[in-house]
């Protein structure tokens, strides 16, 4: 019996410099479904890549657009006895709004350590952590 296909998901390590100061902020989403606090991700759709999909949900789940980089860390795990991919890129925001949804219902930009602190899954520390070291002057 072979085992099954992962389910693949992509997002993004999303980043702003702070219009107060320029410090480095990261942006995490709060899924009330799962009262949890993590990166901007989501599954692929049918015909869709990778990137295509980590911008298109960091859009979705945060009302920034972005530029990812850096390709960081793919997460591998289980949900519900299934095997997930998670690819991941650092990122940053070029502009947008965030607007409360189903999906996310608020966002926070965080510094680097208190959002290492607000990861609700220790392993959303992997890429927040490699995307830390591909930025210069982070």
């Amino acid at each position: 019996m072979s085992s099954p296909s992962p389910v693949l998901a992509a997002g993004c390590v999303l980043w702003r410099r702070s219009p107060y100061d320029g410090a480095l902020q990261v942006c995490l989403v709060h899924r009330p479904r799962y009262d949890d606090w993590s990166h901007p991700k989501g599954k692929l759709k049918r015909g869709e890549s990778a990137r295509e999909a980590a911008v298109r949900e960091v859009l979705e789940e945060t009302g920034h657009h972005c530029e990812p980089g850096t390709a960081l860390p793919t997460l591998r795990y289980e949900v519900n006895g299934h095997p997930k991919e998670v690819f991941y890129w650092e990122a940053p925001a070029t502009g947008g709004a965030f607007v409360p949804n189903d999906e996310v219902d608020r966002v926070a930009w965080l510094s680097p350590a208190a959002a290492r602190g607000r990861l609700t899954r220790p392993a959303d520390r992997v890429p927040l952590d490699a995307a830390l070291a591909a930025l210069p002057d982070a």
